[in-house]
């Protein structure tokens, strides 16, 4: 599915990410973890194709990516859910919703896609006609990931989904991840420290000053008691 080998990003003169190499399979929960400002979101941005790499190679189903804008990776099936969910305030929920099918292939499956999302998220269905600007921290969140699933993607890279969330909340954000994941979604999740979605992942990477310091299965990471303890937060 997706294949990212030696990517190095910069900010200007900063080097922010050094020579990343991972690799999300079809139909994977991949997670990488490490302490914010460590170059996460960059790595998802530089993969999502708004950043360009300064080096390396990305490929996404065997054809390489880098480089390209990132509303044609949107129409490839790639889709970014940011951790600012840049949501339109004033519009309402089903409005929202709706411009992310703005894609020629996401506008023929719109139906078929809100069908998908108001399953997943019956709130946001009871929610529809409420402006953005109303919804609580975690209804803002359920309709950030509805919207990327409207862009009919199959590859979803999500920038740190439990941002600012009471813990009751985050746990019902992950679920409903990981029920995409069982769907057959393919997903790269980005966290700072947590233990709940580790469990569920199917390999874990940590990233630590733009570099990977660990690479391994949920089983090695959580086996691991530096990585338990110092990247995961579980003790």
């Amino acid at each position: 599915m997706l294949e990212v080998e030696g990517i190095s990003t910069f900010y200007g003169e900063y080097q922010a990410i050094h020579d990343v190499s991972l690799e999300v399979a079809d139909g994977k929960l991949v997670s990488i973890f490490g302490p914010n400002g460590h170059g996460k979101s960059t790595l998802l941005k530089t993969i999502c194709g708004l950043m360009k790499p300064a080096s390396g190679v990305i490929r996404f189903d065997g054809k390489e990516i880098q480089g390209l804008p990132s509303h044609k990776l949107v129409e490839m099936g790639i889709v970014l859910i940011s951790e600012e969910r840049h949501l339109f305030p004033e519009m309402s929920v089903m409005e929202n919703l709706r411009l992310g099918a703005y894609a020629k292939n996401a506008r023929k499956k719109e139906a078929e896609n809100l069908d998908l999302v108001f399953g997943m998220f019956p709130k946001l269905k009871v929610l529809a006609k409420k402006p953005a600007l109303t919804l609580s921290g975690g209804e803002a969140r359920m309709l950030a990931i509805g919207r990327g699933l409207m862009s009919n993607g199959r590859f979803l890279a999500i920038d740190e989904p439990s941002f600012g969330l009471a813990p009751i909340l985050r746990a019902e954000v992950f679920d409903q991840i990981v029920a995409l994941k069982n769907k057959g979604m393919s997903i790269l999740l980005v966290e700072q420290t947590t233990g709940d979605i580790a469990e569920q992942s199917d390999y874990i990477y940590l990233l630590e000053d733009g570099r990977i310091a660990f690479s391994g299965s949920k089983d090695e990471a959580l086996h691991d008691s530096v990585v338990r303890k110092v990247f995961l937060g579980i003790t």
